[in-house]
């Protein structure tokens, strides 16, 4: 399927498919105008796939201006963005999409048991719109690099195994509306910013070692220590 050049929505949720999408791909670009990925609920191991994140085309350096389709545009884009219908979920509740405007984009790989660390390439990225890795096997830190997908809506990074502190890059993205770090192991101080003081306890809660706004345990001076050196 990673190579067919016209895909545009691949969703396969809620099945028991399996493997390791992370192995060798057999075209120089997968998925060149891939704009929906969710593979949620399945059984899904290995790596991350960073093979894709480096050539998602259709995710990267869209322009505002390619949002609506023009009369001269040929008859099978247009239909494919103005008839399409999906149901896929969206700051986690579940949508009904009747048309795919270019500039959404969406990965979900939530509820299956991908383990090891999110790729930095995952900032190449920086027209993607939601993200959801939660309830998988992830470790390690938060990538800073997430900091340049400056357009993104909505992250859920949720019930894995993530530690370390929150990046301050985090706080730069400004259309922000749901964030959700909860049940992983992250430690320090939480960063502040106006779009971070509209984040509630939910989206920090199970992580014993953060503190400051919103939740009650305060900051000691180890902790601002922590978070001043991982910033």
């Amino acid at each position: 399927m990673e190579a067919l050049p016209e895909l545009r929505v691949l969703v396969l949720k809620s099945n028991k498919f399996d493997g390791n999408m992370s192995l060798a791909s057999r075209s120089n670009l997968p998925f060149p105008k891939l704009q929906v990925l969710d593979i949620s609920e399945n059984e899904f191991v290995g790596s991350l796939p960073q093979k894709y994140f480096k050539n998602f085309r259709a995710m990267m350096d869209v322009k505002e201006n390619q949002t609506n389709l023009t009369p001269s545009d040929d008859d099978d884009d247009r239909n494919f963005l103005f008839f399409l219908e999906m149901r896929i979920t969206l700051k986690g509740l579940d949508q009904l999409l009747r048309r795919l405007l270019k500039t959404f984009t969406t990965i979900d790989l939530s509820s299956n048991n991908f383990s090891g660390s999110i790729p930095d390439s995952i900032g190449n990225l920086n027209s993607l719109r939601y993200l959801n890795l939660s309830h998988n096997n992830l470790m390690g830190h938060i990538p800073a690099s997430l900091g340049n997908i400056s357009v993104l809506e909505s992250l859920d990074l949720s019930s894995n195994k993530l530690d370390g502190g929150i990046p301050s890059e985090l706080t730069s993205l400004t259309f922000l509306a749901k964030l959700n770090l909860s049940m992983n192991n992250l430690v320090g101080q939480i960063p502040q910013s106006t779009q971070f003081s509209t984040f509630e306890n939910d989206s920090y809660v199970g992580n014993m070692g953060l503190c400051g706004f919103p939740l009650t345990r305060k900051c000691n001076d180890e902790n601002r220590l922590f978070f001043y050196c991982y910033s």
